[in-house]
């Protein structure tokens, strides 16, 4: 029978207090991007205090997002995130399509790109041939997909623990950054300025390593109080990922000084190495793989409430709300949507699976695609999904001012504060990363569109059927 989207689901199984969905936050924010992407957004600055300032706007920009679904999460308290808002917003179809996406392309590929870093640095630290990282991810895949099937409780401890770890690294950094005898020492203030600065570049690579932070949303309903706690784990959680990352970045700067930040590519690494000898450049390796199965792990648990939520409403997708018996967890969803994501890694990750895709193409009068652009399994996934992640990004923001249009007597416990400007501003960011990540993936983003689109014709089998007497 199918639930309106007004109705909490219910899971009759054990609940997620505010510190779970804090940590689900930043297990999922803070993955591998702080140990890789501060050089790249320091090379494309001038000065030392605009690459800072850039970590504090990505955080700020990202608060005005993380209220603005506050808002909406507190309003209608269901799992599901976005599907439920722009089911709400803008019809069934719409809420089916994102709900598709997130399985078929989205979510499945950013956990296949984040756990096919974990391979990455599972490789080097165990100084295996680099051939073994598609198959370490999927390892890491089908291990914490296994884990969420045993139980919600399984799955918060897994990513309580993995937090928890990623934090003490994160501050092990920090230590050694202020307390080291080595930090201070480089001349800063002598750095010569970058002959081409990008600032909005720069942007893009910041707010991609915040990205992740609405994956709480995912799991609303199973959340204690939801309306109370779930604005408070947003706000909380981005701010505490704020504050590690902006000292995080004056760390490297400590020890490295701006230059050599701008000319190293494993920034944590480096200054770890400079400090503490060949040990602390594999200890970087072990925390990289520490803070990237967190990410994975936060993914999993959340993204399979998306499509449990789904299923309630669609008959096509009804298998994925089934909760197991004895766990009373999505069994179907966690296990498909691990399928998809292993499926991910092992075709856009291997040279034979890239073959067989160009292969495909050809078939049907296209143009293989410039696999030789991006720099692994990693870029390639993140590049080819990204253009859809920041469209339901921003048809989420747009949908907050509708539905204050549409139901304006609708009770809100929390209101975004400084409404218009705020819901406008993660709009308008929203869009910019929209262009910029279309430029980006050029073609590759049809690895992505193709199976989005599938959905249409999906969800028009999925309303026959409902009408029918499938539901």
């Amino acid at each position: 029978m199918n639930q309106s989207p007004d109705n909490a689901t219910s899971t009759n199984g054990p609940r997620l207090g505010l510190g779970d969905a804090i940590s689900i936050i930043v297990g999922i924010v803070v993955g591998a991007s702080i140990y890789k992407v501060p050089s790249l957004v320091f090379s494309n600055v001038q000065h030392a205090w605009q690459g800072l300032g850039a970590w504090l706007l990505g955080g700020l920009l990202s608060l005005a997002g993380a209220l603005c679904f506050a808002e909406l999460a507190a309003t209608y308290p269901r799992s599901g995130g976005g599907y439920v808002y722009l089911t709400q917003a803008f019809g069934r179809w719409l809420g089916f399509l994102f709900g598709w996406s997130q399985l078929v392309a989205i979510l499945t590929g950013s956990i296949a790109a984040v756990a096919y870093v974990f391979g990455d640095y599972s490789a080097e630290l165990f100084r295996l041939d680099p051939g073994w990282s598609p198959f370490l991810a999927v390892g890491a895949v089908a291990s914490l997909s296994a884990i969420n099937v045993a139980g919600v409780y399984q799955g918060k401890l897994t990513q309580n623990i993995l937090t928890v770890a990623k934090v003490l690294g994160l501050s092990f950094i920090l230590f050694t950054a202020f307390f080291s005898p080595l930090a201070g020492n480089q001349p800063d203030g002598q750095a010569r300025s970058v002959e081409s600065s990008n600032f909005g570049f720069a942007m893009i690579l910041v707010l991609y390593a915040f990205g992740g932070w609405n994956d709480a949303a995912f799991v609303t309903s199973e959340v204690r109080d939801p309306q109370r706690n779930l604005p408070k784990a947003l706000i909380g959680g981005i701010l505490l990922v704020t504050l590690l990352y902006v000292l995080v970045n004056l760390g490297y700067l400590r020890i490295l000084g701006i230059e050599a930040l701008r000319g190293s590519s494993t920034p944590a690494s480096d200054a770890l190495e400079l400090a503490w000898g060949p040990i602390g450049a594999r200890l970087v390796c072990l925390l990289a793989m520490i803070s990237t199965l967190g990410a994975v792990n936060g993914m999993v648990l959340a993204g399979a409430r998306i499509y449990a939520t789904c299923g309630q409403d669609h008959p096509l997708m009804g298998l994925l709300a089934r909760r197991g018996k004895r766990f009373r967890t999505p069994v179907l969803s966690l296990g498909i949507q691990g399928l998809i994501s292993i499926l991910m890694i092992l075709v856009v990750g291997t040279e034979t699976g890239r073959a067989a895709i160009d292969r495909l193409l050809v078939q049907i009068l296209l143009k293989p695609l410039p696999w030789e652009k991006f720099n692994g399994g990693f870029e390639l996934l993140l590049s080819a999904t990204a253009p859809c992640f920041w469209l339901f990004f921003l048809l989420t923001g747009t949908s907050l001012f509708w539905l204050r249009f549409k139901q304006p007597d609708r009770k809100r416990p929390f209101r975004v504060p400084l409404y218009p400007i705020v819901p406008a501003c993660f709009c308008g960011t929203s869009a910019y990363m929209l262009w910029a990540s279309c430029q980006y993936a050029g073609r590759l983003a049809v690895l992505c569109l193709v199976p989005v689109l599938a959905g249409i014709p999906l969800w028009l089998l999925s309303e026959r059927s409902r009408k029918t007497g499938g539901s």
